[in-house]
Protein backbone atom coordinates (compact mmCIF):
# COMPACT_ATOMS: atom_id res chain seq x y z
CA UNK A 1 0.00 0.00 0.00
CA UNK A 2 1.49 3.34 -1.07
CA UNK A 3 1.68 6.07 1.56
CA UNK A 4 0.27 9.48 0.75
CA UNK A 5 2.87 12.18 0.20
CA UNK A 6 1.14 14.93 2.18
CA UNK A 7 3.89 17.44 1.47
CA UNK A 8 3.34 17.02 -2.25
CA UNK A 9 -0.42 17.30 -1.78
CA UNK A 10 0.04 20.64 -0.05
CA UNK A 11 2.32 21.84 -2.84
CA UNK A 12 -0.32 20.94 -5.41
CA UNK A 13 -2.97 22.91 -3.57
CA UNK A 14 -0.71 25.95 -3.24
CA UNK A 15 0.21 25.78 -6.93
CA UNK A 16 -3.46 25.53 -7.92
CA UNK A 17 -4.41 28.54 -5.78
CA UNK A 18 -1.54 30.55 -7.26
CA UNK A 19 -2.55 29.69 -10.84
CA UNK A 20 -6.05 30.92 -10.05
CA UNK A 21 -4.67 34.16 -8.61
CA UNK A 22 -5.97 33.50 -5.11
CA UNK A 23 -4.43 34.05 -1.70
CA UNK A 24 -6.65 31.88 0.50
CA UNK A 25 -7.09 32.24 4.24
CA UNK A 26 -5.65 29.61 6.55
CA UNK A 27 -6.24 28.90 10.22
CA UNK A 28 -3.04 27.32 11.52
CA UNK A 29 -3.04 25.52 14.87
CA UNK A 30 0.42 25.97 16.36
CA UNK A 31 1.96 24.05 19.23
CA UNK A 32 4.98 26.29 19.91
CA UNK A 33 7.24 28.88 18.33
CA UNK A 34 10.08 26.51 17.33
CA UNK A 35 7.72 24.18 15.46
CA UNK A 36 5.82 27.03 13.83
CA UNK A 37 8.93 28.93 12.70
CA UNK A 38 9.45 27.03 9.44
CA UNK A 39 5.73 26.50 8.88
CA UNK A 40 5.01 30.24 9.06
CA UNK A 41 8.02 31.12 6.94
CA UNK A 42 6.64 28.85 4.21
CA UNK A 43 2.90 29.43 4.53
CA UNK A 44 2.92 33.23 4.71
CA UNK A 45 4.11 33.22 1.08
CA UNK A 46 0.93 31.47 -0.07
CA UNK A 47 -1.81 32.15 2.48
CA UNK A 48 -3.33 34.81 4.70
CA UNK A 49 -2.37 32.97 7.87
CA UNK A 50 -4.11 33.28 11.21
CA UNK A 51 -2.34 31.48 14.03
CA UNK A 52 -4.52 29.59 16.50
CA UNK A 53 -2.76 28.96 19.79
CA UNK A 54 -4.94 26.13 21.10
CA UNK A 55 -2.99 23.75 23.33
CA UNK A 56 -5.04 22.43 26.25
CA UNK A 57 -2.53 19.56 26.57
CA UNK A 58 -0.04 21.91 28.25
CA UNK A 59 -0.62 20.99 31.87
CA UNK A 60 1.18 23.82 33.68
CA UNK A 61 -0.17 27.32 33.15
CA UNK A 62 3.28 28.91 33.50
CA UNK A 63 4.58 26.67 30.72
CA UNK A 64 1.54 27.49 28.59
CA UNK A 65 2.07 31.23 28.99
CA UNK A 66 5.81 30.98 28.30
CA UNK A 67 5.25 29.10 25.05
CA UNK A 68 2.47 31.45 24.02
CA UNK A 69 4.66 34.50 24.66
CA UNK A 70 7.39 33.03 22.46
CA UNK A 71 4.87 32.38 19.69
CA UNK A 72 3.67 35.98 19.81
CA UNK A 73 7.27 37.24 19.82
CA UNK A 74 8.04 35.22 16.69
CA UNK A 75 4.93 36.47 14.91
CA UNK A 76 5.82 40.05 15.81
CA UNK A 77 9.26 39.57 14.26
CA UNK A 78 7.82 37.99 11.11
CA UNK A 79 5.34 40.84 10.75
CA UNK A 80 8.13 43.37 11.20
CA UNK A 81 9.95 41.71 8.30
CA UNK A 82 6.88 42.16 6.11
CA UNK A 83 6.37 45.78 7.10
CA UNK A 84 10.02 46.65 6.46
CA UNK A 85 10.42 44.25 3.52
CA UNK A 86 13.57 42.98 5.20
CA UNK A 87 13.93 39.22 4.72
CA UNK A 88 17.67 38.97 5.32
CA UNK A 89 18.58 35.35 6.02
CA UNK A 90 15.01 34.19 5.47
CA UNK A 91 13.49 31.90 2.84
CA UNK A 92 10.95 34.62 2.13
CA UNK A 93 10.09 37.10 -0.60
CA UNK A 94 8.00 40.21 -1.07
CA UNK A 95 5.00 37.89 -1.44
CA UNK A 96 5.03 37.21 2.30
CA UNK A 97 1.92 38.37 4.17
CA UNK A 98 1.37 39.57 7.71
CA UNK A 99 0.27 36.92 10.20
CA UNK A 100 -2.81 37.36 12.38
CA UNK A 101 -3.57 35.67 15.71
CA UNK A 102 -6.67 34.00 17.13
CA UNK A 103 -6.12 33.27 20.80
CA UNK A 104 -7.81 30.64 22.96
CA UNK A 105 -8.15 30.59 26.72
CA UNK A 106 -6.07 28.24 28.85
CA UNK A 107 -8.20 25.10 29.14
CA UNK A 108 -6.21 22.20 30.57
CA UNK A 109 -9.41 20.71 31.99
CA UNK A 110 -10.63 19.87 28.48
CA UNK A 111 -7.50 17.82 27.83
CA UNK A 112 -7.60 16.05 31.19
CA UNK A 113 -11.22 15.06 30.59
CA UNK A 114 -10.47 13.82 27.08
CA UNK A 115 -7.56 11.56 28.11
CA UNK A 116 -9.05 10.18 31.30
CA UNK A 117 -8.26 6.48 31.49
CA UNK A 118 -5.30 6.81 29.10
CA UNK A 119 -2.77 8.06 31.63
CA UNK A 120 -0.50 5.02 31.28
CA UNK A 121 -0.50 4.86 27.46
CA UNK A 122 2.94 5.17 25.87
CA UNK A 123 3.92 8.39 24.14
CA UNK A 124 2.66 8.30 20.56
CA UNK A 125 -0.18 5.93 21.41
CA UNK A 126 -3.91 6.27 22.04
CA UNK A 127 -3.56 9.25 24.37
CA UNK A 128 -1.77 11.27 21.66
CA UNK A 129 -4.46 10.31 19.14
CA UNK A 130 -7.11 11.74 21.48
CA UNK A 131 -5.02 14.90 21.90
CA UNK A 132 -4.78 15.34 18.11
CA UNK A 133 -8.52 14.82 17.86
CA UNK A 134 -9.19 17.50 20.47
CA UNK A 135 -6.91 20.15 19.00
CA UNK A 136 -7.76 19.58 15.35
CA UNK A 137 -11.46 19.35 16.16
CA UNK A 138 -11.38 22.79 17.77
CA UNK A 139 -9.40 24.18 14.83
CA UNK A 140 -11.82 22.74 12.28
CA UNK A 141 -14.79 24.11 14.22
CA UNK A 142 -13.33 27.63 14.36
CA UNK A 143 -12.26 27.47 10.71
CA UNK A 144 -15.81 26.65 9.68
CA UNK A 145 -17.38 29.24 11.97
CA UNK A 146 -15.08 32.02 10.77
CA UNK A 147 -15.09 31.22 7.05
CA UNK A 148 -11.46 30.20 6.60
CA UNK A 149 -10.62 28.59 3.28
CA UNK A 150 -8.36 26.01 4.95
CA UNK A 151 -7.07 24.85 8.31
CA UNK A 152 -4.06 22.76 9.31
CA UNK A 153 -1.54 22.19 12.12
CA UNK A 154 2.19 22.60 12.69
CA UNK A 155 2.34 19.25 14.49
CA UNK A 156 3.47 17.37 11.38
CA UNK A 157 6.87 19.07 11.57
CA UNK A 158 7.91 16.87 14.48
CA UNK A 159 9.75 13.64 13.65
CA UNK A 160 8.10 12.21 16.77
CA UNK A 161 4.53 12.83 15.56
CA UNK A 162 2.61 10.49 13.25
CA UNK A 163 1.94 12.58 10.13
CA UNK A 164 -0.43 9.97 8.68
CA UNK A 165 -2.57 10.01 11.81
CA UNK A 166 -2.54 13.82 11.97
CA UNK A 167 -3.64 14.17 8.35
CA UNK A 168 -6.32 11.50 8.71
CA UNK A 169 -7.60 13.22 11.86
CA UNK A 170 -7.60 16.60 10.15
CA UNK A 171 -9.57 15.28 7.20
CA UNK A 172 -12.08 13.57 9.48
CA UNK A 173 -12.61 16.74 11.49
CA UNK A 174 -12.96 18.77 8.29
CA UNK A 175 -15.82 16.53 7.22
CA UNK A 176 -17.38 16.69 10.68
CA UNK A 177 -17.43 20.50 10.84
CA UNK A 178 -17.73 21.43 7.16
CA UNK A 179 -14.23 22.91 6.83
CA UNK A 180 -11.37 22.21 4.39
CA UNK A 181 -8.19 20.60 5.70
CA UNK A 182 -4.81 21.46 4.18
CA UNK A 183 -2.66 18.30 4.14
CA UNK A 184 0.91 18.72 5.33
CA UNK A 185 4.09 17.01 6.37
CA UNK A 186 6.22 20.00 7.33
CA UNK A 187 9.22 17.90 8.32
CA UNK A 188 9.77 17.01 4.66
CA UNK A 189 12.26 18.88 2.46
CA UNK A 190 14.39 19.55 5.57
CA UNK A 191 11.57 21.44 7.26
CA UNK A 192 12.49 20.16 10.71
CA UNK A 193 16.13 21.13 10.15
CA UNK A 194 15.00 24.61 9.09
CA UNK A 195 12.94 24.95 12.28
CA UNK A 196 16.08 24.27 14.33
CA UNK A 197 18.00 26.91 12.36
CA UNK A 198 15.23 29.47 12.85
CA UNK A 199 14.94 28.63 16.55
CA UNK A 200 18.63 29.38 16.94
CA UNK A 201 18.38 32.58 14.93
CA UNK A 202 15.55 34.00 17.04
CA UNK A 203 16.68 32.46 20.33
CA UNK A 204 13.38 30.60 20.74
CA UNK A 205 12.55 28.69 23.89
CA UNK A 206 12.69 24.97 23.06
CA UNK A 207 11.41 22.07 25.13
CA UNK A 208 12.08 18.34 25.32
CA UNK A 209 8.45 17.42 25.98
CA UNK A 210 5.20 18.21 24.17
CA UNK A 211 3.63 20.04 27.10
CA UNK A 212 1.42 17.47 28.78
CA UNK A 213 2.30 16.14 32.22
CA UNK A 214 2.73 12.65 30.82
CA UNK A 215 5.38 13.62 28.27
CA UNK A 216 7.15 15.66 30.94
CA UNK A 217 7.09 12.64 33.25
CA UNK A 218 8.58 10.43 30.54
CA UNK A 219 11.23 13.03 29.61
CA UNK A 220 12.34 13.31 33.25
CA UNK A 221 12.43 9.52 33.60
CA UNK A 222 14.53 9.12 30.45
CA UNK A 223 16.98 11.77 31.66
CA UNK A 224 17.85 9.77 34.76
Amino acid sequence: MNRVNYSREMDRIMEKEEREGRTPSLLLQVCCAPCSSHCLELLREHFLVTVLYYNPNISEKAEYEKRKAEELRLIEEYNRQVEEQDFTGMHSTGKAHRIAVMDCDYDAAAYEEAVRGLEDCPEGGARCAVCFDLRLGKTAQLAAQNGFDYFTTTLTISPLKNADLLNETGQRKAEEYGAVFLPSDFKKKEGYKRSIELSARFGLYRQNFCGCRFSKRDAQRDAI
